[in-house]
Formats: structure tokens, C-alpha cells, sequence
């Protein structure tokens, strides 16, 4: 009786000595790289009258404050342009901000609203 148990503590304490296997080691992914829609760039920057030369005559005009919106629309998204002056509000407004989504409301890709309003067929 006496030996097993004797057996039985050592077979313990090797057990409690025994290494562990290596746990794989696991690599966070890398951050993903957030880019901006390069055709955003394209409207940035631009004038009331190169939008509406651009776009064709907006469907909703707003002025807000010194800043101006101008709204155009296809049967398939609507693209809100903000143009905005230099800080004194005065001298040519330009786009600061453009905002697309869908006519129900969610948010869309501007490259693909920018193309339905260039290609309304």
C-alpha cells in the first residue's frame, strides 16, 4: 500500500515537472490601411461652376451660413457637395466635404455615385 502511493506521488510530482508544449505563437494581423476613395479628390477642390459643369444643374441648392450645398441626383444615389469660401467668407467657394448615399438613405460608395451621376442611362 505504502509503495503505491509512493508510485503514485512521484508519478505526480514528474508530471508536475514536465514541460508544457509550445503554444504557436499568434501574429495579430497587420492594421488594416484605410484609403479614401481616390475620386473624392476629384470633386475636393471644386468650384459651384465646375460642379455644375461637371454634374449638369444641381436638384437642390442651400445655403448655410457662409457655406453652400449643392445636392445632385439619379435614380440611383444622391451626392451632397459642401462648398465652402476662405474664412473670411469671402472670395470663391470651393468643396470641403462630399457626402453620397443611396435614395433610401444608406451610405454609398462615392466612385460608383459619381459614375451613375457622369453616366445616368
Amino acid at each position: 500500500m505504502l509503495m503505491r502511493r509512493l508510485t503514485l506521488a512521484s508519478t505526480l510530482i514528474l508530471a508536475a515537472c514536465a514541460a508544457r508544449p509550445e503554444q504557436p505563437v499568434v501574429q495579430a494581423p497587420p492594421p488594416a490601411t484605410v484609403r479614401p476613395p481616390q475620386v473624392r479628390s476629384v470633386i475636393l477642390g471644386l468650384t459651384a461652376s465646375e460642379l455644375v459643369g461637371h454634374f449638369g444643374n444641381p436638384a437642390l441648392q442651400v445655403r448655410e451660413g457662409v457655406g453652400l450645398k449643392l445636392q445632385f441626383r439619379s435614380n440611383r444615389c444622391v451626392l451632397d457637395a459642401f462648398l465652402y469660401g476662405p474664412e473670411s467668407g469671402t472670395g470663391v467657394q470651393r468643396v470641403t466635404y462630399v457626402d453620397t448615399r443611396l435614395p433610401s438613405g444608406v451610405a454609398t460608395d462615392q466612385a460608383a455615385c459619381i459614375s451613375a451621376l457622369e453616366n445616368p442611362n
